[in-house]
């Protein structure tokens, strides 16, 4: 069976508090100051089965215009709005602005119920009927059933529940989500329970024994006990107005507007997109960064709206928008929002979230708005595609576009599954499910061959750039995995050739002028003779009298060639020099089992300035390791 939740919006003393305890028996005002001052100041419940055997979870606001922020949190979630509207009074300023906040809320479902009618005569029931067609004209209610009704008398409470039993029937089911999530409405403790939870499940399911994450705060805690409607359950599902009770979790850690979810699954944001709609009934435009109250699931918080393409919005106009808040929310994309103006406080706007957890934007980004303003009705496929390409370089994650697109895992699974055969996404990371868009990709490809392209026009002795080098080169903080999957795929188009150390770019070669062909051929001469005591290159390039800069180059291309052997800044050997003596070293250890400095020493019978590196380049090469003040062979 569908899980429904009706709840009541209208004026204060309209009788929504009185309708409640007709139709259920239950008297929704529970605090002592409201039986005292005979007023709704805090949320109440009930529940009612209709005649067809249909369950309604109930959520009785408050209509005082002190108290709509209460409103708002209570009509979150609802699926049916009964507007209530007293016929000794008719449409008053609270049943205005009640249903301009059910309408921003996309509520789509309700009736109009008109009360007290044994306070009236005909003549003035009637112009009541009249007042309420004519209000409701234009709305969501326009063809809504008004039924007449006395709490007192009992007259119309039969018409009344058949039709809630007829607008029930057409209410479809809960667009299917695998995130589970619970905005709290009230929090108390209760003998013998401790904690307890309430709220309406707008999405997901939750089983006694789940481990649950409070946002934004993001506390853990274990579901000790479930219930709805006063009745133990071991789960509960969306539509369902849930009571919770969790293990060691203290009252204060938890206040109305917190949502709970499963861990992980949510990201508390400063920042939401909005596709705004500022109200017709406003009488001036809303400026950029006015200070609005910004109400959405149960929550109240301060902040400040940024219109991204323009100074002000005109009553009557939409625009897509960024708010910026002094608290960070949780929420998920299509959420909906109302907001309030800060003094005198009123409704003034609302709409639906676009993105849950945006950068921040520099205003009047033509890509920026235009992006946001076609993203409430672009297909998945382009929404995961936008949010891909605004993350750029550092890719979005699975459980990000899972609150950026509302979509149940499988759903989101397939969207992105033929988005990555078009090679549209790149995936970076698969076990943390990371995509990369794909023209972001391109990008990086192009940029790391016109590193490259500098690189060998500045070097152009260098048979290709040290990996190290070329990714210190690449964009700040970089996932490792990414840039390998880059060189990669540049390696399997054949643009570039990797080394073990070294890339270059697949039509880079080396050829020596002949000035530099002689400059190689002393260089090579010179370690050849020297052997095992060679001079130190800044030394050799001063005694030859030859340009710096091309000795470097040369001898460089020399070591990439492992004609020259490089054992450590600025010292080099020729490369038979270091093979003759690693062939005596190994012959040695094989025989002795270990070697000392002093007996490396009288091997190759050179200074100290020399016989330390020689070892130290031997333990760098795996030939020896030390132990204590001696080598042996790393092989055995």
């Amino acid at each position: 069976m569908k899980q429904i939740i009706l709840g009541t919006a209208g004026h204060i003393d309209h009788g929504k508090t009185s309708l409640i305890k007709a139709l259920t028996g239950t008297d929704t005002d529970r605090l002592k100051e409201e039986k005292l001052r005979g007023i709704t100041i805090e949320l109440g419940f009930a529940a009612l089965d209709l005649p067809s055997g249909q369950h309604l979870g109930i959520v009785d606001v408050p209509g005082h215009e002190k108290f709509v922020k209460n409103m708002v949190a209570g009509a979150t979630g609802i699926d049916l709005v009964a507007m209530v509207i007293a016929a000794d009074e008719g449409v008053m300023p609270q049943t205005r602005e009640h249903m301009e906040i059910c309408s921003l809320l996309d509520i789509r479902y309700g009736l109009v119920v008109l009360t007290k009618i044994d306070m009236v005569d005909e003549e003035m029931l009637e112009l009541a009927i009249e007042d309420v067609r004519d209000f409701i004209r234009g709305t969501f209610l326009e063809t809504a059933p008004v039924i007449k009704v006395s709490s007192i008398t009992g007259q119309g409470l039969p018409e009344l529940l058949a039709a809630l039993d007829q607008l029930s029937a057409k209410i479809p089911e809960q667009k299917a989500s695998t995130l589970f999530r619970l905005p709290v409405d009230r929090v108390f403790t209760m003998k013998g329970f401790g904690t307890v939870i309430t709220g309406s499940l707008v999405s997901g399911r939750i089983n006694v024994g789940d481990t649950i994450m409070v946002y934004p705060s993001q506390i853990t805690s274990k579901v000790r006990g479930i219930q709805v409607h006063n009745q133990s359950v071991e789960s509960a599902f969306s539509g369902m107005r849930t009571a919770i009770n969790f293990q060691g979790l203290e009252k204060t850690a938890v206040n109305r507007g917190d949502i709970l979810a499963k861990p992980d699954t949510l990201k508390p944001s400063y920042m939401v997109d909005l596709q705004l709609r500022y109200l017709a009934s406003n009488e001036k435009p809303l400026k950029n960064r006015t200070r609005v109250r910004f109400h959405t699931g149960t929550s109240e918080i301060m902040g400040n709206v940024i219109l991204l393409d323009r100074e002000d919005l005109s009553p009557g106009e939409n625009c897509p928008a960024q708010i910026r808040l002094d608290t960070p929310v949780s929420l998920v994309r299509d959420d909906r929002f109302v907001i309030r103006s800060y003094s005198p406080v009123r409704t003034i706007g609302g709409g639906a979230v676009l993105n849950p957890i945006p950068v921040k934007y520099k205003r009047f980004r033509a890509e920026i708005v235009a992006g946001l303003s076609q993203l409430a009705k672009a297909p998945v496929e382009d929404v995961i595609a936008f949010h891909a390409e605004q993350a750029g370089y550092t890719g979005v994650s699975f459980v990000d576009l899972t609150i950026m697109t509302d979509l149940p895992e499988k759903q989101l699974q397939n969207a992105i599954a033929g988005l990555l055969s078009r090679k549209s996404l790149i995936q970076i990371d698969k076990e943390n499910r990371i995509y990369l868009h794909g023209g972001v990709f391109d990008q990086l490809q192009a940029y790391s061959q016109e590193i490259l392209d500098q690189y060998h026009r500045k070097n152009p002795l260098r048979g290709g750039m040290p990996k190290e080098e070329l990714k210190s080169k690449l964009p700040d903080k970089l996932d490792p995995k990414l840039v390998n999957l880059v060189l990669g795929q540049l390696v399997k188009s054949g643009l570039i050739v990797a080394a073990e150390e070294s890339v270059r770019l697949a039509g880079h070669k080396v050829s020596l002028q002949v000035d530099q062909a002689e400059v190689s051929q002393k260089i090579m001469a010179i370690y050849a003779d020297s052997r095992l005591s060679p001079p130190y290159f800044s030394e050799l390039s001063k005694t030859l009298n030859m340009d710096a800069a091309t000795a470097k180059n040369v001898l460089l291309l020399l070591v990439e060639q492992k004609k020259i052997i490089k054992v450590k800044e600025d010292l080099f050997f020729h490369h038979n020099a270091i093979e003759s003596l690693k062939n005596r070293l190994v012959d040695f250890l094989r025989e002795k089992g270990e070697i000392s400095t002093p007996q490396f020493k009288e091997m190759t019978d050179v200074s100290r300035k020399y016989l330390i590196p020689l070892l130290e380049y031997f333990d760098s090469q795996n030939v020896t390791i030390r132990v204590g003040d001696l080598r042996k062979l790393r092989s055995a």
